[in-house]
């Protein structure tokens, strides 16, 4: 059965544009809170496939989205490379030995052997493909070589990023090393993922905007773009969308063999569409707080198909949706979504 986001993701005619949340699964439906609550806690949550498969699927029934994202987490790739993770309440994930050097980064495990330790996400994949609407879109994703070396080099979230930074401008060798290393981990995750049944790829660069344009496309693009190539030229019928945050002034210099860019919110929809929508689909980009506003959110919904006519695109926010917002008004972003959008 033809999937309308696999369609849309590949430029095809859709009977509407298709929509999905970023972090649709999560903390603004009480009935993932009831799940994450009989895990114990979230890294809990990410290896336990049933209760995984359970909070993925939610969003689809209950908000009306056109795609599930798979329920896990980026950190999930340092950590079964031999790093000590741990979310602490209140504060985030935490690394509790950070890379400091290369004897640090020669201790972690590398390549399939480590994606290979990342069973229960594969398991999770399995499970969703067997409960997911034939028509319905599984989208699985990873951090970007940059964002997960941040937390590994910084050992939790950062304002600053100077730990990574200062290692950018006086040990660059260092740093590749590292980002070489997570981008071989990467190739070998999401071909799995891909094996286990997704339908498409959303590769996050969250914190791309903590690095200056000039120096981007050495340190994190390339790394992207590289991923990319290895899953295209295995499985071309995959589509690759890349989502770099913060990057308006890259837009100019994007390259590479991938179906979709995720626009962030802080990227005017119609500079994106100017500088690359003959190239690529475009996916976003609504702010989300809007979200607090049904009218809000209408306005927005309009304003966005009036620049994208229903072409080469797919709605979504131009980041993740946040906790308090009330279920009534994602439904009702999805609803109007599709309302604007539909062909007679």
């Amino acid at each position: 059965m033809s999937k309308i986001f696999v369609d849309a993701c590949f430029g095809k005619e859709t009977p509407y544009t298709p929509v999905w949340m970023m972090r649709q699964a999560g903390r603004y439906l009480p009935e993932y809170m009831k799940v994450r609550a009989e895990a114990g806690n979230f890294l809990n949550l990410c290896h336990n496939p049933k209760l995984a498969c359970e909070v993925t699927l939610q969003p689809v029934d209950i908000v009306g989205v056109d795609a599930a994202i798979l329920f896990s987490d980026i950190l999930v790739i340092p950590d079964e490379m031999g790093m000590d993770l741990e979310f602490v309440a209140g504060e985030g994930p935490k690394f509790n030995d950070p890379i400091k050097d290369e004897a640090d980064l020669d201790r972690l495990i590398g390549g399939e052997e480590a994606a290979s330790k990342l069973t229960y996400v594969y398991d999770t994949i399995k499970l969703i493909k067997e409960q997911l609407a034939e028509d319905k879109a599984l989208i699985g994703f990873t951090g970007a070589p940059w964002t997960l070396a941040t937390y590994m080099i910084e050992g939790e979230g950062t304002k600053t990023y100077n730990i990574c930074k200062k290692m950018m401008y006086s040990n660059p060798a260092l740093l590749h090393k590292i980002l070489a290393k997570v981008t071989e981990v990467v190739k070998f995750y999401m071909e799995k993922q891909i094996e286990a049944g997704i339908d498409v790829v959303q590769i996050f660069d969250s914190w791309a905007a903590a690095i200056e344009p000039s120096k981007y496309d050495e340190f994190s693009w390339k790394y992207m773009v590289e991923i990319a190539d290895y899953l295209k030229s295995k499985y071309p019928h995959i589509p690759i969308i890349m989502f770099p945050k913060g990057v308006p002034a890259f837009l100019d210099k994007v390259y590479g063999n991938f179906d979709v860019f995720g626009v962030d919110w802080s990227t005017p929809m119609a500079f994106a569409k100017e500088k690359l929508g003959e190239k690529y689909v475009l996916q976003g980009n609504m702010e989300p707080c809007r979200l607090y506003s049904q009218e809000e959110t209408t306005k927005c919904v309009e304003a966005l198909q009036g620049i994208m006519q229903g072409k080469r695109h797919i709605f979504n926010l131009g980041h993740g949706i946040l906790p308090d917002v009330p279920v009534e008004n994602a439904k009702h972003f999805i609803n109007e979504c599709h309302r604007v959008s539909k062909k007679s």
